[in-house]
């Protein structure tokens, strides 16, 4: 059996193996720490996903190719926020390989081991000068305890770092799992301007380290939407450094790869939800839960449908218990033969319709006082199955319109 120690918010347990520099280069704002340097120790091991977004940004598609040029073993991930470098055409890709080319001959590492991220501004050329004259400084500011600086130089419209750690024992062997990401807006990553970045001290196969991230992208990057909009920068990126001293873990069929991927899944989804809680201007977090479809697709169609709905978000910024917008949602989910009178639906545990309309026992002031909560639980039961999903989303407020109009100025 695996033990959980449980996830820690706001600090980090270092991942032997990893270091992490972070300075302010100035790519867009002054003084303000942009820039970050995760070096990884030989032999460190790396599975990726990236946006499925075709206008894709350069720095996307130069890491890919590095990734399979160096056999999953990169030596170096270089992060830059305030500008995107993305619908930068063939000038972007020369701009990021110039850049991994700069930290490759800073640390004397061939230049396909350097993978190459970006998130801010889309449209706008990288400042490669004001990069690469700062890669020395991100060098020398390399440390194992890195990762809190990390986070918060990472970060774009993002109110507070997003950082998560897990250590967990399996059969005498101990792993730790530690992980930050960044994201507030233009976010529904569809993966495999979200980031995120998760490291284990743990031996694993890259076939299994693989399998591993999209599972846990799957229960957790995957199920959450703030505004809807997939960026064209999103990556997802799980390190495995094998200082663990465990025999390579190659197949879940272990005990101990499968405490592995629950520690991972676990703190996945502890971002996934604090990029949530930190979304646009959000001052509501709330859980959809669709129970009782027939398969898990529909029951993710009805839920995004009701995440993605700016009638239904902009109901819950105002505490609005707007209940007939829900049922809208749910109606033009496109579920084949919905039968409407075996619908129910509750927030916060107030049954607010059922049998095709409100519930009898229902009363505004029930579902003023449920929606009234920062956090709010929707729960939908369609009366079709047994198949059961939840997805995460946040209101629609003023300061999200704000933010966004205001983005580039």
């Amino acid at each position: 059996m695996a033990d959980f120690s449980g996830t820690i918010s706001g600090t980090a347990q270092p991942i032997a193996g990893i270091r992490l520099g972070t300075v302010a280069a100035g790519v867009r704002k002054p003084g303000r720490d942009d820039l970050v340097l995760v070096e990884l120790a030989p032999g460190t091991r790396c599975a990726a996903l990236f946006t499925r977004n075709a206008f894709c940004a350069a720095p996307v598609t130069v890491a890919r190719e590095s990734l399979a040029a160096c056999d999953s073993l990169p030596r170096y991930l270089l992060i830059n926020t305030g500008n995107a470098n993305a619908g930068t055409g063939a000038r972007g890709l020369a701009d990021a390989r110039a850049c991994s080319e700069a930290v490759a001959a800073a640390c004397d590492v061939h230049a396909s081991t350097v993978l190459p991220f970006s998130t801010g501004v889309i449209g706008e050329h990288l400042p490669v000068s004001v990069i690469t004259r700062a890669i020395p400084a991100a060098r020398a500011a390399l440390s194992a305890e890195g990762w809190a600086a990390a986070a918060r130089g990472i970060m774009t419209t993002d109110t507070r770092p997003k950082l998560f750690s897990a250590s967990v024992t399996c059969e005498g062997q101990v792993f730790h799992v530690t992980g930050m990401a960044k994201g507030a807006g233009m976010l529904r990553p569809d993966m495999a301007t979200m980031l995120a970045y998760i490291a284990t001290d743990a031996a694993v196969s890259q076939p299994l380290l693989q399998q591993i991230l999209q599972n846990a992208t799957d229960a957790s990057f995957h199920r959450i939407s703030v505004d809807g909009d997939t960026s064209t920068n999103d990556a997802c990126v799980l390190m495995a450094t094998g200082a663990a001293g465990n025999p390579e873990l190659d197949s879940l069929d272990s005990p101990q790869a499968q405490a592995l991927a629950e520690a991972v899944r676990d703190v996945c989804v502890s971002l996934a939800q604090g990029l949530v809680r930190d979304g646009e201007g959000a001052s509501k977090f709330v859980s959809i839960t669709v129970r009782e479809g027939a398969y898990s697709s529909e029951c993710l169609d009805v839920a995004f449908t009701i995440a993605h709905s700016p009638l239904v978000k902009t109901a819950l910024f105002a505490s609005d218990p707007n209940w007939g917008r829900l049922l809208a949602a749910i109606g033009r989910a496109g579920l084949p033969a919905l039968d409407v009178n075996a619908v129910s639906l509750r927030l916060n545990g107030v049954l607010i319709a059922e049998n095709g309309c409100r519930a009898a026992s229902y009363t505004e002031e029930q579902g003023a006082a449920a929606m009234a909560a920062a956090d709010i639980a929707i729960d939908i039961a369609l009366a079709r199955g047994d198949a059961e999903e939840t997805v995460w989303t946040s209101d629609f407020s003023y300061d999200y319109v704000r933010i966004n109009a205001e983005y580039r100025t």
